[in-house]
């Protein structure tokens, strides 16, 4: 494998890209539109530049990683002549259904196409397309280019060979695969979406304020950055998504979103994106959390 197609430029797309350039991998960056394009490549020269600064990589890498990446609008040339093609749009079913049925189409036959969905199930993706035993998993971790793991979701109808492949590719990028299986939320977000939604409601039912609860966890816990921090970083409206696949694919009421974080989704609060969650993001303030009760 050394073609690779990244649909979606936005933070994981880009980031993906990135990872694949920098390790010699000819890589395609599509997205519909060409001024996501331009700022996918401007984020990754920014990471680029911020890792020569820590003196990580050579000015020789970041041309190379830079020339290794071209961008595309289409689907239909940004595909042509693949081994891998990973969908990294945005975290919405019914859109990902119709990129893979697209994908399908018009991607090489023996292509393998792969979703960095976080939550989404890998076996209704595969039911869009006629290959469903090369539709794999590759759940990677934000920020992309530093963080090690890559969640590897076995489809119901994946094939082993595809799994092996999948799992070496990604050693390859220097990263960590963990194979699981495809049940609502995988490993990594089943477990940690009930934490930042049980952190909301704590902040709900008015037991602390959002300082405290964080600090509660990252002094008491040894977390790097407390769950409402994180969920600010996330997205307030990813985090409520996934929440609502967990609490539809397994009926539980344990799933259920709070009703702050829904009531947060609707007014638009939805954290580092918005500029505005549990913390205030805006230029004249760092990360400070917001002096208005929460309700």
């Amino acid at each position: 494998m050394k073609n690779i197609a990244v649909i979606g430029a936005g933070t994981m797309g880009n980031g993906i890209a990135h990872i694949f350039a920098q390790h010699n991998f000819k890589v395609n960056l599509i997205d519909i539109s060409k001024e996501a394009n331009e700022k996918g490549i401007a984020t990754i020269t920014k990471n680029l530049d911020r890792l020569i600064s820590k003196e990580k990589i050579t000015l020789e890498v970041k041309k190379q990683t830079l020339d290794n990446i071209t961008t595309f609008t289409s689907i239909l040339e940004g595909v042509k002549n693949t081994d891998l093609v990973i969908e990294a749009a945005t975290e919405n079913e019914e859109l990902k259904l119709k990129i893979f049925k697209q994908l399908d189409e018009e991607a090489p036959k023996n292509t393998v196409l792969a979703t960095n969905t976080s939550s989404i199930s890998i076996t209704k993706i595969a039911a869009a397309t006629n290959r469903p035993e090369k539709v794999i998993g590759m759940h990677f971790m934000n920020p992309v280019p530093i963080m090690k793991l890559v969640e590897i979701i076995n489809g119901y109808n994946t094939s082993s060979e595809v799994t092996k492949l999948i799992m070496e590719l990604s050693k390859k990028l220097s990263k960590t695969p963990v194979e699981v299986n495809d049940y609502p939320g995988f490993v990594a977000n089943r477990i940690l979406m009930p934490m930042l939604n049980e952190a909301i409601e704590t902040l709900y039912n008015g037991v602390a304020g959002v300082y405290e609860i964080d600090t509660v966890m990252k002094l008491g816990m040894a977390h790097p950055m407390g769950p409402l921090q994180l969920a600010d970083f996330i997205g307030l409206d990813v985090c409520l998504s996934i929440l609502n696949v967990l609490y539809d694919g397994f009926k539980n009421p344990k799933y259920a979103p709070c009703p702050l974080l829904v009531n947060m989704v609707q007014a638009g609060k939805l954290g580092v994106k918005s500029g505005e969650g549990f913390y205030d993001y805006s230029e004249n303030r760092k990360a400070e959390v917001i002096s208005s009760q929460f309700k």
